[in-house]
């Protein structure tokens, strides 16, 4: 009998945002540490842990589908379900028949000390108040990662944009201590990582001591191994000058891109949302980073169907977005979260008005990514790859611009030169500077 086969299987499943990916990585290690087999999703397994997301009731629902798709498929494995949706929703959750365990955002990394402690028909329930202070990740040095790795450094949110559950969901901001990021992120340089990406819920008010995100970001620049450091979705009014100065940098690790969520370019929408900047003052900023990165990517989030949002609230919102140098938007309809400023507005906007909506931001974002790749059409630049997916490597370069090669060479995990051929939908295709388009090794004549 194998080792796989005398160990316990766990497997688990992420909804959600990145910072949830990190959080589930350093689960699997627990896993792992504690004896366990994690296998793929799908596969049977004797623990099924569910990393869930709230931030819409579509998320919600997408929580739950899985959850009652996993009981019945393996009814026989203990469930536990973790995360925001457990935090906020664990009343409906504990309605769900089959759910063993359910673990609020406190404690869900320590999921493993409450599983086992009774299968009943009646779910433990673990879900205390969150902590309001720096903390600490505990490590194990145990799973194996590899490209592209996503970093927790902060939690929690101070913000309290009128539409939002995250802070209820999440609690107030705190960061995590600066030495213990380090030492996850040279465990990460160990295990083979090139990138990694810093995650958190609001991660440019990170603040432990005396330390702000650019000392994080000084800090990983200097871990032997680590060949990119990219920061995920960051509020516009918390990016440092020094960051847009090291990104320029071409001896810095720091890459050219930026996701700065916008939500909208109306500042009647801006200020009932809660917003911390007028429209006028994220298109300069946006300008500004632009003309101090060569090469910038800029992304940002837009939420159409806000409360109250008029054609004229959300030309502007278009206009802003035509006029910036943003590459590309994530569009989101607003989705109604109980307990929320928002959620008590009477002027609701028509569904079929959101989706029309969303749907014109999708073309406005599908123009702007295509003249972005169109800029690099034969330029040869430094692609990450990842694993293998059929003929193709695909990877990404420092400024956000996925690309895919066929090559015969073995070329997962590493940064290549990579001369762009041409656009194919929402990626690029090139080959290895040192091979034809085929893939072959090119010879001297």
């Amino acid at each position: 009998m194998s080792e796989m086969q005398h160990k316990k299987r766990a497997a688990l499943y992420t909804l959600g945002c990145r910072l949830n990916q990190s959080e589930t990585a350093l689960i699997h290690e627990r896993l792992e540490a504690a004896g366990y087999a994690v296998v793929s999703d799908g596969a049977p397994a004797d623990l099924n842990i569910v990393n869930t997301c709230t931030v819409t009731r579509e998320a919600d629902a997408k929580s739950r589908q899985l959850i009652r798709s996993l009981i019945r498929r393996n009814p026989q494995a203990f469930t536990a379900v973790v995360g925001c949706y457990s935090q906020m929703g664990y009343r409906t959750l504990s309605e769900i028949e089959g759910i063993d365990l359910i673990v609020g955002n406190q404690e869900k990394l320590n999921v493993l000390d409450y599983v086992g402690l009774g299968k009943n028909r009646v779910p433990l329930i673990v879900r205390d108040r969150l902590d309001r202070d720096d903390f600490t990740v505990e490590l194990t040095g145990g799973a194996g990662l590899h490209r592209r790795a996503n970093l927790k450094i902060q939690d929690g949110c101070n913000f309290m944009c009128s539409f939002c559950i995250i802070p209820f969901a999440r609690g107030r901001a705190r960061s995590r201590v600066l030495d213990n990021i380090v030492e996850e992120a040279q465990l990460m340089a160990q295990r083979g990582v090139k990138e990694i990406v810093l995650t958190g819920v609001n991660v440019g008010t990170y603040r432990y001591q005396a330390h702000t995100i650019a000392d994080v970001v000084d800090c990983l620049n200097r871990i032997e191994g680590i060949e990119r450091i990219r920061i995920s979705s960051i509020e516009p009014t918390t990016v440092p000058n020094v960051l847009l100065d090291w990104m320029n940098d071409p001896t810095h690790r720091l890459v050219p891109y930026l996701h700065l969520p916008a939500q909208s370019g109306s500042d009647r929408v801006l200020a009932r949302m809660k917003r911390k900047y007028t429209a006028d003052e994220y298109l300069d900023f946006t300008r500004h980073a632009a003309a101090t990165v060569r090469d910038l990517c800029i992304g940002t989030d837009v939420m159409v169907g806000f409360p109250g949002e008029t054609e004229e609230d959300f030309e502007a919102t278009c206009q802003m977005l035509k006029e910036s140098p943003i590459v590309y938007a994530h569009v989101f309809k607003y989705s109604e979260r109980a307990g929320t400023p928002a959620a008590r507005s009477p002027d609701r906007v028509p569904p079929g008005v959101a989706d029309a909506r969303s749907a014109e931001v999708r073309r406005i974002s599908a123009e702007k990514r295509r003249n972005f790749q169109q800029r690099y059409l034969g330029d040869t630049m430094d692609v990450l790859f990842e694993e293998r997916d059929g003929e193709f490597w695909p990877g990404l370069t420092g400024n956000y611009l996925r690309v895919a090669v066929r090559s015969n060479e073995r070329v997962e995990n590493t940064v290549r030169r990579v001369v762009l051929d041409e656009i194919c939908c929402d990626f690029m295709v090139g080959h290895l500077a040192n091979e034809s388009l085929d893939g072959s090794r090119e010879h001297a004549a």
